[in-house]
């Protein structure tokens, strides 16, 4: 009798982590109501971007449309999208 065969299985190349490993992130959104520099000032405050970092963030935010200026515990996330939102600022939060 025949021993019987066995395939070997094959796994998918992902680079990408399950969902439930993947921290959340809070994004800012553009809007036509904000300055620019009022963005980068909020920047500082509450995450104490230094100058350029805080720029380079509400650039992404300019001209991207969008830019996730923190990442970490979903509770955490939710707390910089209200004191965003408090700031005047649209934020969102997600998964990264």
């Amino acid at each position: 009798m025949a021993a019987p065969q066995v395939a070997p299985v094959e796994t998918p190349d992902t680079d990408e982590a399950p969902a439930s490993d993947r921290p959340w992130v809070t994004i800012v959104w553009d809007d036509p109501v904000n300055l620019m520099t009022y963005v980068t000032w909020v920047f500082q405050k509450l995450f104490g971007y230094s100058r350029e970092r805080a720029e380079q963030l509400m650039l992404d935010v300019h001209h991207k449309g969008k830019a996730v200026v923190s990442s970490g515990a979903r509770e955490r996330m939710e707390h910089d999208a209200s004191q965003l939102h408090a700031y005047g600022l649209w934020a969102t939060v997600d998964r990264s």
